[in-house]
């Protein structure tokens, strides 16, 4: 395999990898073995027939496809290894040579990482803050705890209210066809979670069990699905259940239900305290996070597109998998909020924007003080980390290479460097 690198503007490179008219000859092969199984040819048992056979029939590129795709993955790993270029997105693949008998050559475009110029890091200046506790927000706390604390009851002989959670079966309709999508059966349903369009929920308060509903909502202008966008919809619900939640009564009982405290005096004390600690650890977040900000705008970089890309497409495969662990897939999710793919991955490129400003700022500050992980850092967190994966620290060392053991020591020289820019910020 040989390597030519170009770089290009904005932080781009252009890999240009040859691989030897041998190494194609033998993914031709590889490609018609795998295949050759599935192709007829008269004259021959099916799988029996010769490549020289099929390639005559269909062509001397019959299995090029194949092969490249054989090809392709293990040589740019290897021309991105000795390019030496930091890449910090996936490849954009263009064949540029592929014929029987000569090398196999094609491109990788990437982003490369860029560089950043450091502004004022040290003695950022920032509001003071302090962390305050007001009685409205001890009483609210309280109710949440109610509300963790209650039992859900089925109720028959009054109607649905608020925070009820009925059993619905709905069925949708434009100027008098159902549509697809729009019927549903058994559907648990939380009056007030805003699940559905429009008023949809609100026009099931005051419904009675077994109630049959016309409810009339219309689709957002902007809705996912184009030929629903704006329209004006009936639905025909039938309400086949209502449960709804009942709250223990908040005194001495109650404190000592939930809690290790004698007294509901003593709880509201305590979370109050909780209250407070949690302000502080927020007020700290968001100093570190004004702090950040400043150094951002004081520093400057040239980020390029694909980079963003890639973030957005990882911050879109967390935030499906997490939708998924609660029951939804990401279609439904976009169906109930009336968001599609697009705009949704829109949406997230400013936060992607400022997670990369961010990273690239703290590892220049990083390198600019050479701080480093102690050898017992990364000890310890391999020990926290081992804890929190409930496995023997050991075991865990096997399983870390030395990838990600650098990678580890980066995130905690990254945190050593967040540290230094707080300690050196001043309050006002």
């Amino acid at each position: 395999m040989s390597l030519q690198v170009e770089n290009l503007e904005k932080n781009m490179a252009k890999l240009t990898i040859e691989v030897s008219a041998e190494e194609f000859e033998a993914a031709i092969e590889k490609a018609y073995q795998k295949n050759k199984g599935k192709i007829n040819v008269q004259g021959f048992r099916k799988g029996k027939a010769p490549r020289a056979m099929i390639e005559k029939m269909y062509g001397a590129s019959m299995f090029y496809e194949d092969a490249a795709n054989l090809l392709i993955p293990e040589a740019y790993e290897k021309a991105a290894e000795e390019s030496g270029l930091d890449i910090v997105s996936q490849p954009d693949i263009d064949v540029t040579q592929i014929e029987k008998g000569k090398a196999f050559i094609f491109t990788a475009e990437v982003a490369v990482k860029p560089e950043v110029t450091l502004g004022d890091y040290k003695g950022i200046e920032v509001e003071k803050k302090a962390a305050e506790v007001t009685p409205e927000e001890v009483a609210a706390e309280l109710e949440k705890v109610r509300e963790q604390n209650s039992r859900t009851i089925t109720v028959e002989d009054k109607p649905a209210q608020m925070g009820d959670i009925v059993t619905i079966d709905f069925e949708g309709f434009i100027d008098g066809v159902a549509f697809e999508g729009g019927k549903g059966e058994d559907h648990p349903l939380t009056l007030g979670s805003h699940s559905f369009i429009d008023t949809f929920e609100e026009q099931l308060v005051g419904k009675n069990l077994n109630e049959e509903v016309a409810v009339n909502v219309s689709f957002p202008e902007e809705y996912q699905a184009a030929e629903l966008a704006g329209k004006a919809a009936l639905f025909n619900v039938t309400i086949k259940e209502i449960k709804t939640k009942e709250l223990p009564e908040l005194n001495d009982d109650f404190a000592q239900d939930i809690s290790d405290f004698e007294t509901l005096a003593d709880y509201k004390a305590d979370v109050e305290k909780t209250i407070f600690e949690r302000k502080e650890k927020q007020i700290k977040g968001e100093k570190e996070d004004a702090i950040i900000e400043k150094i951002v705008e004081n520093a400057t970089m040239d980020i390029p597109e694909p980079m963003i890309d890639s973030q957005v497409r990882q911050m879109a495969d967390d935030f499906a998998q997490r939708v998924q662990s609660q029951g939804l897939s990401i279609e439904q999710y976009f169906q109930f909020t009336g968001m599609d793919a697009k705009k949704f991955l829109e949406q997230m490129k400013p936060q992607a924007v400022k997670r990369i400003q961010t990273r690239l700022v703290l590892e220049a500050i990083v390198k600019a003080e050479n701080i480093v992980a102690s050898d017992e850092d990364i000890e310890k967190e391999i020990t926290d980390m081992a804890a929190m994966y409930q496995m023997e620290v050991e075991k865990l060392k096997e399983i870390i290479g030395e990838k990600e053991k650098e990678q580890i020591a980066l995130d905690m020289a990254v945190q050593k460097a967040v540290e230094l820019v707080v300690e050196t910020s001043i309050e006002k």
